[in-house]
């Protein structure tokens, strides 16, 4: 196994209480999606979208608690990332480092920037010309980068602050909109079946990811134990208020007719509810948003790949901390250049499938891994967070996950096997060349 569990001196900084977790938590699950999420949800159900929100946020609520009993047992960095590998070892431990950093969150970011630019060419087409787009993205990802490398208390104040500014729009909207809806347009004509429902709840499952990007910084959580649970509760209750507020107004305000706008539903509802300038408000929201998200990604995923080289699954130079700053510099620039490379190059289109079952087999093993360390440790002791019921929590989030992870196309199955295949390779791999380096040197 790695280090202690417990927390050793890893030469960062505990900056992060529960209220900084709690808004890294709703600004990393809260993306670029939410902007699109109620027509494509409606698409599925209509009026009955309600429905499958309400059976997402069990769903989430059962992996939030494995997050939360695990997070308060293993405060080291890494996140999800740390908790698997101290539960199976270092070969599951790169695995899923390599599904967090690469799988999810490289192909995600780099997929969401090139949307920001997407979104700012419409006001200013002169961003879709090679070279400019080529430059703002340069510049986005060096400037998040910079502040991050700077300090985690910048890239905290960094990500509070977008958060904050994208939240007010769409708070405002939910607000405003309750008193605009028409009551006819949120009922149920027809219920929808099991099957439907079970579609509806698949796609939002994704829409709640993101919660193990913000407990990848766990090095640097103050009284983890306690600021774990109470974030990951707080933050949930805040994204599913959240949900629910926009897909009811978009739902009371459209009606039928919010199905047919998959593309900027909520732009659409602004326009509605505060006139012509309010789909312009959506769009600075939705670039806001979208950056937001990036700053939160700088902050918390540069932790998986310094935790993993700490580790010694990946090279050690990912390891160091800046002397000055006291944080994981060279990590932070690698992902900010992967990120840009993908984005510069819009490789990652045909890859971006692979996003969604990564995350949801590094859900199974953090679920796993509560299974597994009450097994082998016991019951958290005192000051930690235990789930209630002993395993059935769990175990239910396994069934949960697995049955998702079971209605992934082969496409998205295949893509994540190659993922998955390359991984393993660059893991033996690794072990060959220390053989090799360890017996040049007797």
């Amino acid at each position: 196994m790695s280090g202690a569990s417990d927390g050793q001196d890893e030469g960062l900084v505990r900056a992060i209480g529960p209220r900084e977790l709690t808004l890294n938590i709703i600004n990393m699950v809260v993306g670029g999606g939410i902007f699109v999420l109620p027509g494509l949800i409606a698409v599925q159900l209509g009026s009955a979208a309600i429905v499958a929100y309400l059976i997402c946020s069990v769903a989430v609520a059962l992996v939030f608690l494995c997050f939360a009993e695990t997070g308060s047992r293993i405060t080291r960095s890494g996140g999800a990332y740390a908790y698997i590998e101290e539960a199976f070892g270092p070969f599951a431990g790169f695995m899923a480092s390599i599904l967090l950093w690469f799988g999810w969150n490289v192909l995600s970011n780099a997929a969401i920037a090139a949307a920001m630019v997407e979104a700012i060419a419409i006001p200013w087409p002169l961003l879709a010309e090679p070279a400019p787009r080529a430059a703002f993205l340069i510049v986005l990802t060096g400037i998040l980068a910079f502040v991050n490398v700077r300090g985690v208390q910048r890239g905290i104040r960094l990500f509070v602050v977008n958060t904050v500014i994208k939240l007010l729009p769409l708070c405002l909207l939910v607000i405003v909109g309750l008193g605009k809806i028409d009551l006819a347009n949120l009922a149920i004509a027809e219920w929808p079946s099991p099957q439907e429902a079970g579609v509806g709840a698949l796609l939002l499952f994704f829409a709640f990811a993101g919660v193990e990007s913000a407990l990848s910084s766990s090095g640097e959580i103050r009284d983890p134990q306690k600021t774990v649970p109470l974030g990951l509760m707080f933050g949930l209750v805040g994204i599913l208020f959240l949900y629910v507020g926009l897909q009811t107004v978009a739902q009371g305000v459209l009606g039928a007719t919010l199905a047919n706008n998959t593309e900027s539903p909520l732009a659409a509802v602004a326009e509605r509810v505060f006139g012509g300038w309010g789909g312009t408000m959506l769009l600075i929201t939705a670039v806001v948003s979208i950056y937001a998200t990036m700053s939160g990604d700088m902050l918390n995923t540069p932790r998986v790949l310094f935790a993993s080289a700490r580790d010694g699954n990946l090279p050690r130079m990912l390891s160091r901390v800046h002397p000055r700053f006291r944080t994981p510099h060279v990590s932070i620039i690698v992902f900010a250049s992967t990120i840009c490379a993908f984005a510069l190059t819009g490789a990652f289109k045909p890859l971006a499938v692979v996003a969604s079952g990564s995350i949801l087999l590094v859900y199974l093993g953090v679920s796993l891994a509560t299974i597994r360390l009450r097994f082998r440790d016991g019951r958290p002791g005192p000051g930690k967070f235990a789930i209630p019921g002993g395993h059935a929590i769990p175990v239910l989030s396994c069934l949960v996950i697995g049955w998702l992870l079971f209605r992934l196309t082969w496409e998205e199955a295949s893509g994540i096997g190659v993922l998955c295949g390359a991984a393993a390779l660059l893991y033996v791999a690794g072990i060959v060349v220390r053989r090799m380096a360890r017996s040049s040197q007797k």
